[in-house]
């Protein structure tokens, strides 16, 4: 969503304002599918809390809000520490109060040949695109119990239900979020909580940039 669209989607007299008085999170949210998400809350009058690791591109994404009357602000979001994450929930919450919405969008992906990965790389790939979804929910899900309502939304990909060679370890991260999701929704749905997954199909990004012709593959 660029900034004219935002623009006109705010000025819209039609736009249902579902969200008003919502609080949203969205991480990975400072560019990609996220910052579109994010917008998208934004336009129908959620307070968006843009969650990711870049300063710069995250306060670019509020002002680009803000600029055309909706409400947003940027915290910075390491996923890769529960210590983090269990700080960034305390941060959010002196400033907003309780947070309605959860979007973890926020993923790595280095696609490589499986005889190619190093011995680093499956920690992060499952600390980012697993752990940090797990924890994070693990810090908000319990307020949105008590409430009984509440909604969590885990982005995966559609490489998670196919098999795309280059993409064993990301696909097989998010198909574990997948699962993760099912498991949530059978344990918190029936306390109000909703909880679903969307897998996107084939999206370029800035984030994808070189690596269209994988990204393709998974459509």
């Amino acid at each position: 969503m660029n900034h004219t669209i935002i623009i006109e989607c705010l000025s819209n007299k039609d736009i249902s304002m579902r969200l008003q008085g919502k609080a949203a999170l969205v991480t990975g949210a400072t560019s990609g599918i996220g910052q579109a998400i994010a917008e998208a809350f934004a336009c129908e009058g959620a307070q968006v809390v843009i969650g990711g690791r870049n300063e710069r591109r995250g306060k670019k994404v509020v002002e680009t809000i803000r600029s055309a009357g909706g409400s947003a602000a940027f915290f910075a979001a390491d996923l890769t520490s529960k210590t983090a994450i269990d700080r960034l929930v305390k941060e959010i919450y002196e400033t907003f109060g309780l947070v309605d919405i959860l979007v973890s969008n926020a993923g790595i992906y280095p696609f490589a040949a499986t005889e190619e990965v190093d011995e680093a790389t499956p920690g992060a790939v499952i600390m980012t695109n697993f752990k940090g979804p797990f924890f994070l929910s693990a810090a908000l899900l319990p307020q949105m119990v008590e409430r009984g309502s509440g909604k969590v939304v885990n982005i995966t990909t559609a490489g998670a239900h196919i098999g795309v060679a280059g993409a064993a370890l990301y696909g097989s991260s998010k198909a574990a979020l997948t699962l993760l999701t099912k498991a949530w929704a059978a344990e918190f749905g029936p306390s109000g909580v909703n909880i679903n997954a969307i897998a996107p199909a084939a999206t370029i990004t800035p984030g994808t940039a070189g690596m269209e012709a994988m990204v393709e593959s998974m459509a």
